[in-house]
């Protein structure tokens, strides 16, 4: 019986049994050393002669505490702790929005650190910027809630199948990746595009929606299932717009310089005007122009400006080549 019962351990934990048996020789000396070799030749072709260690860089896990706390300060009785109430609001946003902007402000730090040793100058004093930056962040927070608002009321009055503003902010992922991305686009535009992106592929992560920090978004927007959405860096949304699952603002090419070397920055995604809808699986590209009221019909490839009010299908495209070819 003894044995039956070890057996029986070691059937519901097979660590029991990993423990008893012989260790094996992974070569791990050989192994490390290779990996430090790899790590030099990576240093000596970039030019950093010294790594910059965990501590030195933004932390994406700090970073999904800051975020967490500050979608539950924007929407306290949503997203914050399942035990609130609505007369402990004010002291559950407060405290929460301190500790987050303090933690903020230590990776506000840390970006500004990295950026003074990128451009050579490591022994600059950031603090008082580092303090300006996360002062501003938090003032902007209150209109950022009100842009916010914006977009529930759009996701719930453009979805059908949506019961209440509730369910649009518990449940659906294109507001989630629109919360974070009304937060990184703040810190975008301050300065901090470390910062920016991680907050954004946090959400990236989580939903499967993928927004630049660097993209422009007027009020009112919503993303409609979300997955596979692609927004770049320099698209720019006007108001009260729609896009559906699988859909692309992306680039049609890349401009370098003479050396070859991609130019950073430059407009190269699509201006997509007030009251756009663009249906699942739209592929549009480049700096184009989609005008104020158009409807984008799915699986549509498009590469060229439409006029406002334009319907742009595949049927419709495929007539158009047949006309001029």
């Amino acid at each position: 019986m003894p044995h039956q019962h070890i057996a029986d351990l070691e059937y519901l934990n097979p660590h029991l049994a990993d423990s008893r048996a012989p260790r094996v020789n992974w070569q791990l000396e050989q192994i490390v050393e290779q990996l430090r070799e790899a790590r030099s030749d990576w240093r000596s072709r970039t030019s950093r002669n010294r790594e910059l260690g965990s501590r030195e860089l933004p932390s994406r896990q700090a970073l999904e505490a800051i975020f967490e706390g500050l979608c539950g300060a924007l929407f306290p009785m949503r997203l914050g702790p399942s035990d609130l109430r609505q007369e402990s609001e004010d002291f559950y946003v407060g405290h929460t929005l301190d500790s987050a902007l303090n933690s903020l402000l230590s990776q506000v730090r840390l970006e500004l650190r990295y950026a003074a040793r990128q451009q050579g100058d490591a022994e600059k004093d950031s603090e008082a910027e580092a303090i300006a930056i996360v002062r501003d962040f938090a003032a902007a927070l209150p209109g950022l809630r009100r842009l916010l608002d914006s977009d529930v009321l759009a996701a719930y009055a453009g979805d059908p199948a949506a019961r209440s503003v509730d369910e649009v902010l518990l449940c659906y992922p294109g507001i989630l990746a629109v919360i974070h991305h009304r937060l990184a686009h703040h810190l975008y535009r301050a300065g901090m595009p470390l910062l920016a992106r991680i907050g954004a592929e946090i959400a990236h992560s989580a939903t499967g929606i993928d927004i630049h920090p660097g993209a422009q978004i007027g009020h009112s927007f919503f993303i409609d299932h979300g997955t596979g959405v692609v927004i770049g860096e320099t698209a720019i949304i006007g108001n009260h717009v729609r896009i559906y699952q699988a859909v692309t603002l992306g680039a049609k090419r890349f401009t370098a310089d003479e050396s070859g070397q991609l130019l950073k920055g430059e407009p190269r995604h699509p201006i997509v005007e007030d009251d756009v809808v663009i249906y699942a699986g739209a592929t549009i590209l480049g700096r184009i122009t989609i005008g104020k009221g158009s409807s984008i019909g799915g699986n549509v490839w498009l590469t060229r400006s439409v006029p406002p009010g334009s319907n742009v299908t595949q049927a419709s495209l495929q007539h158009q080549a047949s006309n001029t070819g």
